[in-house]
């Protein structure tokens, strides 16, 4: 119970007095920004189909050039927040990207991060600080803080990916902005095959990146077979989960948001608990249920969610005999970096 005194309570001279100099009294709005035990969050648990949206998409294609679009993008956007906000939680932007043949998307530079979880499609690549990199289904690519990139399609069918960025938080900080550049000269470059196995790394004369981002692209091929491998050494009622992490130095793959992919055993249930940060759910393959508090939303391949922080969720794995795999995006790193984090029974 709000106990505290109200703005309808102070007489109007004093209240338009203390306006009058940019002033605000605290004690009325103290419960609205510090609640008692936990968050009062804007995010929505809020569910997005993409055979809904897929359509709308490709319609989008046929309404608008790239030319004039740029970046010719559908935004997840969390009603929590107002849809005008265009943002999934309180750091996590979503949007839905198409790519037709033959078309590029120019190059250009921004300071909010990026990822790309490929949905559909084959031909496509995004080139990042002169690295070409092939977009196949359920590979992440980065385009971290002020990197060069730039998308291009040679294929003959349409490309869409997942966007994540951490552009809700940059831009409350007044730090968001781009630059328009020049095409990119690629220059040679296969993070993703040298980093390929865990532990082992090419000889002679091996040297670090001298980047903070080593590795720009994790194939799905590779996730999807390291979590198979990994099911099999943990017991049944494990989770099994990996971490897309900077392969030099094992932390995040991003300062910001981090990523996560996650399979579900043939009819597993999986309960994880409250935490602090937000967290999107993104399935790749399979049919799976995410239960965030009484919502139930049923996931097919490519239908994205998500969840507010605080908040436990329950996800389910719709088929007996086949695993569900699922890509995750939360807002750990920021939450670790202002100390903030934490999990709740």
């Amino acid at each position: 119970m709000n106990d505290l005194g109200r703005l309808e309570d102070l007489p109007p001279d004093y209240v338009a007095a203390l306006r009058a100099q940019n002033l605000v009294p605290l004690w009325p709005s103290l419960r609205a920004v510090l609640p008692p035990i936990k968050p009062l969050p804007q995010t929505r648990a809020t569910y997005w189909s993409y055979a809904s949206l897929r359509p709308l998409l490709l319609q989008a294609g046929a309404l608008t050039p790239i030319e004039k679009a740029e970046r010719r993008v559908l935004v997840l956007a969390n009603p929590g927040h107002g849809l005008e906000k265009m943002q999934a939680s309180p750091a996590i932007y979503l949007g839905m990207q198409l790519l037709l043949p033959g078309e590029w998307a120019p190059s250009h530079r921004h300071t909010p991060n990026a990822v790309r979880m490929i949905v559909e499609g084959e031909g496509a690549y995004t080139t990042v600080d002169g690295e070409k990199l092939p977009m196949s289904r359920g590979d992440l690519i980065l385009t971290p803080t002020g990197l060069w990139h730039e998308h291009g399609h040679d294929g003959d069918q349409p490309v869409v990916w997942l966007d994540v960025l951490d552009l809700p938080l940059v831009h409350y900080l007044e730090a968001s902005y781009h630059i328009n550049g020049a095409r990119q000269t690629v220059k040679p470059g296969a993070a993703d095959r040298r980093y390929a196995r865990g532990g082992m790394l090419p000889t002679p004369g091996f040297q670090r990146a001298g980047s903070a981002y080593p590795m720009l692209r994790y194939p799905w091929v590779e996730a999807r077979a390291a979590l198979l491998s990994l099911a099999g050494e943990l017991a049944a009622d494990e989770p099994v989960q990996i971490s897309y992490v900077n392969p030099e130095t094992g932390g995040f793959a991003q300062n910001i948001l981090a990523f996560y992919a996650l399979m579900l055993r043939p009819g597993q249930t999986l309960q994880l608990p409250a935490r602090s940060p937000s967290c999107v759910f993104h399935v790749i393959e399979g049919d799976a249920t995410v239960q965030v508090n009484d919502q139930r939303f049923t996931l097919a391949p490519a239908d994205t969610c998500c969840a507010p922080g605080y908040t436990p969720v329950m996800l389910v794995n719709l088929s007996s005999d086949k695993p569900a795999f699922v890509f995750m995006a939360d807002e750990t790193p920021l939450h670790q970096k202002l100390g903030v984090y934490e999990t709740r029974d």
